[in-house]
């Protein structure tokens, strides 16, 4: 086999992994009592980077386009020539369609008379964000089987590059070769900082105050906390696992809520991490923990947001965790973390 195929597929598979859980009942004001097993609880670099990057920061930005009076002689050529299998449309700056090889093949089965690319391409475009979580991209890719989507500037429209499933791993490889020797030095610092400090108790708190629909500004609090864990020296695993559900927690309250607030007390041996909101409630919370279950508004999807997954993935990032929601007045999520270590306990019984 080749290895670097091998290494490949095994880079994708972890990204999937990340977008897949299994369904678990969940109820209102009950505490989870058991933990997840520890395989479940394993979050790969992978898995954090899908979370971390951005769409724009994996996409290829030299897109190879055509226009709508090229012809479909000419595309022959353009396709050739380049070696890809589609390209976007522009007209006047701005993405008015797609051709792809398939266009191009049902072109030639008709009896390949020359014609316009405007006559055959796919109007009907599905793009992206350039600003969209690189989780986003890995997702739409997985559920459509499509083999590229054209991404776009969120506030001018204009295409901005191009991301594919080949693009994404080529990304998550350069970006873990770059943080590998970082990551190991940090290894099994968890508790340093508390170590110099004589104290019956300590605990350091952080607060961060959200608004409700401000989408050119989500992510930035699980962003901001994952980088204060890290100079804390917390487990890389431990920090992968906090960003993650403090990044759901935090979408759940842009998407739904009118404002909320963010809270994370580091402890020696654990992370607490805190979320209110002034939002609607959950009407049916263990409707809510199902995979793909989703009451956002057609514009949040629109976005890119409001997949169903967040209450998921917290649930299997966190050792315990604790949800209360009354419809009217708003919603509270506890998580707890254990950073005494990389791995969460089994309790007995």
């Amino acid at each position: 086999m080749n290895p670097v195929a091998d290494c490949i597929g095994k880079v994708y598979l972890a990204v999937m992994s990340s977008n897949n859980s299994k369904k678990d009942s969940f109820t209102a004001r009950r505490k989870i009592p058991e933990r997840r097993k520890t395989d479940d609880l394993k979050f790969t670099k992978v898995q954090e980077l899908v979370y971390e990057l951005k769409i724009g920061d994996a996409m290829m930005q030299k897109v190879i386009t055509t226009t709508p009076q090229t012809s479909m002689s000419k595309l022959r050529e353009i396709l050739r020539d380049n070696r890809i299998s589609g390209t976007p449309v522009i007209e006047n700056g701005r993405l008015v369609g797609i051709v792809s090889i398939e266009d191009f093949i049902k072109w030639l089965a008709e009896g390949a008379q020359d014609c316009p690319i405007k006559n055959k391409m796919t109007t009907n475009v599905k793009t992206m964000y350039a600003d969209e979580p690189l989780i986003h991209a890995v997702s739409k890719l997985d559920q459509t089987g499509f083999g590229r989507f054209p991404v776009v500037d969120r506030q001018s429209k204009k295409l901005v590059g191009i991301i594919t499933k080949g693009h994404i791993i080529e990304r998550l490889l350069r970006k873990m070769e770059i943080d590998y020797h970082e990551e190991e030095i940090h290894r099994y610092r968890a508790s340093h900082i508390f170590e110099d400090i004589i104290a019956d108790k300590v605990a350091l708190t952080f607060r961060t105050y959200l608004k409700g629909g401000d989408f050119d500004r989500a992510g930035e609090a699980s962003s901001g906390l994952k980088k204060t864990l890290e100079r804390l020296g917390i487990h890389p695993q431990i920090v992968r696992r906090a960003a993650i559900a403090s990044y759901e927690a935090e979408m759940n309250v842009i998407i739904y809520a009118e404002s909320g607030e963010i809270s994370v007390e580091v402890q020696p041996g654990e992370i607490h991490i805190d979320v209110t909101d002034s939002g609607p409630g959950i009407p049916d919370v263990q409707k809510a923990m199902q995979p793909g279950y989703s009451t956002a508004a057609e514009w949040v999807r629109e976005l890119g947001f409001g997949a169903g997954m967040g209450l998921v993935n917290i649930k299997k990032c966190a050792d315990d965790m604790e949800l209360t929601s009354s419809p009217g007045k708003g919603t509270h999520l506890k998580i707890r973390i254990d950073i005494r270590t990389t791995q969460p306990q089994t309790k007995a019984g």
